[in-house]
């Protein structure tokens, strides 16, 4: 029982016996310790310091917010990166996604079986221990769903809809996701404009392998041919230069109702950079490039694409290789 007053009494005698570092894994399942921590945090004689680790999880952002306020720094830990993962290994990070057992597993079979099986407890076990109340069943139903709308706007009365469900349902549903950092909200764009601009969010997978695995696609070949394609690359380059960049929230999309439209917006030590994400050998220059770069003032524009060269499409535009963007905040800083 997690608010026992004699286990707790336990804790605070095995606690303050430490002054040097302590590691405190799965918080979540133990959320009185927050308390304790506050205490022992505050005392001037305490040379201890705390790592607190867990699942991402709304409650532990929630006790950290009202209960170690001040007193913490919070780091957010992806799965694998470009810049952490060996040369040339772009396709495989990017089909496996980043969780360390599904990237470095002995095959992509392997490597999907883990994705499976980390739905499944997911679904089962983590988040009804995060005290959220949902059918496994329909979550994942839901998640599937969301699958098909990545890279697309939300639309809560067309999933709704679909889910045979209310608007409301849909978005408590989108909240969890979202809470447990398995889901992106990227937000639109807005300044005062003389243009009508797209208001909605759009919705991507943070991690390449559970949109791979719910989509059906198991190794490369089978990627290829799937209509989210580009969908799937845009979303991943995306995760990848936000944490490269460590943009937090900084990062935002454009659309116009006429139709200009930026894929990611970033603002990085004041200025404006602009990216669109083309998986394709020789991307082009488009109007809707020439508008943005225009309509938002951007320092530059780059075009990510998986060839090998980087070079200029016009002025302020540039063709920028996804092998390049573990550089890129050189590249930004040069």
């Amino acid at each position: 029982d997690p608010d026992c007053p004699l286990q707790e009494e336990r804790a605070k005698l095995i606690l303050e016996r430490y002054n040097n570092l302590v590691v405190i894994d799965e918080i979540q399942l133990q959320p009185s310790l927050f308390s304790l921590l506050r205490v022992l945090s505050d005392r001037p004689e305490n040379s201890c310091r705390f790592l607190i680790l867990g699942s991402a999880s709304p409650v532990i952002i929630k006790n950290i917010s009202e209960t170690l306020a001040g007193r913490v720094a919070l780091v957010e830990m992806s799965g694998f990166t470009l810049d952490e993962v060996e040369e040339k290994q772009e396709e495989n990070l990017w089909l496996r996604g980043g969780f360390p057992l599904s990237y470095l597993a002995d095959s992509d079979s392997f490597s999907f079986d883990w994705r499976k099986n980390f739905v499944k407890t997911f679904l089962e076990r983590d988040i009804p221990q995060l005290g959220i109340r949902v059918p496994a069943a329909r979550l994942r139903r839901f998640w599937t769903m969301l699958a098909h709308y990545h890279g697309n706007l939300w639309n809560a009365s067309d999933i709704a809809r679909s889910l045979g469900s209310k608007e409301d349902t849909a978005r408590h549903y989108l909240d969890i996701l979202s809470g447990t950092f398995l889901i992106r909200q990227l937000q639109p764009w807005f300044e005062n404009t003389r243009k009508r601009l797209v208001k909605s969010p759009k919705i991507y997978f943070r991690d390449s392998g559970l949109l791979h695995f719910l989509l059906g696609s198991e190794d490369f070949m089978s990627l290829l041919s799937n209509p989210k394609l580009g969908l799937s690359w845009e979303g991943w380059c995306i995760e990848q230069i936000i944490h490269i960049l460590d943009a937090g929230d900084n990062t935002y999309f454009y659309a116009t109702h006429g139709g200009a439209e930026l894929d990611l917006l970033i603002n990085y030590k004041g200025k404006r950079y602009g990216f669109e994400f083309k998986y394709m050998d020789s991307p082009g220059i488009t109007k809707s490039m020439t508008v943005v770069l225009e309509d938002l003032k951007l320092e530059r524009l780059y075009v990510v694409y998986p060839g090998q060269r980087s070079f200029p499409l016009k002025d302020r535009i540039e063709l920028l290789p996804i092998s390049k963007i573990w550089e890129l905040k050189k590249i930004l800083e040069g």
